[in-house]
């Protein structure tokens, strides 16, 4: 026979809080190095760049309305495959970085094939080798939940985009939903012990952590997609 004990949902609910919570907090306690992510993306660096078609048709929006006005010289981290490149407009001057040779390898091509000006360069995001002030916008996609220390990241990128510059970024997050959120809770540790990727983590929580003054955030496809353009300080 089913309770109806209302405090009885009241502690089923607060138990499912609980387990969500020491699920993020185990993933957030394991955090693999820079030499294990750049391993995990080398290993599937050629079907990221096969996938390309696919990620157009469900990030391509997203990408677009987010880095289409990206204006100067533009560092992207993080830079993967490239797939950001194509939506940057074409009178910049784009510098991709990214911690694996063999995602940067297909980045090249994407620089070739779109006839862009630019040059990528294999180096770790929480440490970029680059000048104070260096360039006029700053983009990275889909990248903080990958980052062993994503505060250092985001210190870095700040720290090489210009005053009066932009850093401009487009992450997943928690969904709004609650199923979606629980499916994403129950495979965090598991994914993250995989791939290298935080599939629960808070974007804005940790760009509000660094201190990066926030012009404008949204959220689309069900609250998993964030982007966020932040200036810095």
């Amino acid at each position: 026979m089913q309770s109806t004990d209302p405090h009885d949902a009241t502690g089923q609910q607060h138990r499912t809080h609980s387990e969500n919570t020491d699920q993020q907090q185990a993933v957030q306690r394991r955090s693999k190095t820079v030499d294990e992510i750049a391993d995990a993306y080398a290993d599937v660096a050629d079907k990221l760049a096969r996938w390309r078609q696919l990620d157009r048709f469900f990030a391509g929006r997203y990408r677009r309305r987010q880095f289409e006005h990206a204006n100067g010289r533009v560092l992207d981290v993080a830079c993967g495959t490239g797939r950001n490149f194509r939506y940057l407009p074409s009178s910049s001057e784009v510098v991709g970085i990214d911690i694996s040779d063999g995602m940067l390898a297909h980045a090249r091509d994407e620089l070739d094939r779109l006839e862009l000006d630019g040059t990528v360069h294999q180096m770790d995001a929480q440490t970029l080798e680059f000048p104070d002030d260096s360039f006029d916008t700053v983009v990275s996609s889909f990248s903080t939940c990958t980052f062993p220390d994503p505060v250092a990241a985001l210190h870095e990128m700040e720290r090489v985009c210009t005053p009066d510059g932009e850093i401009l970024l487009l992450e997943h997050r928690r969904s709004d939903v609650a199923p979606l959120a629980w499916l994403q809770d129950w495979r965090a540790e598991s994914h993250y012990e995989k791939n290298g990727c935080r599939l629960n983590h808070e974007p804005l929580e940790t760009v509000e952590q660094v201190g990066l003054p926030i012009e404008n955030a949204s959220t689309a496809f069900f609250g998993l997609v964030t982007a966020i353009d932040a200036v810095p300080r």
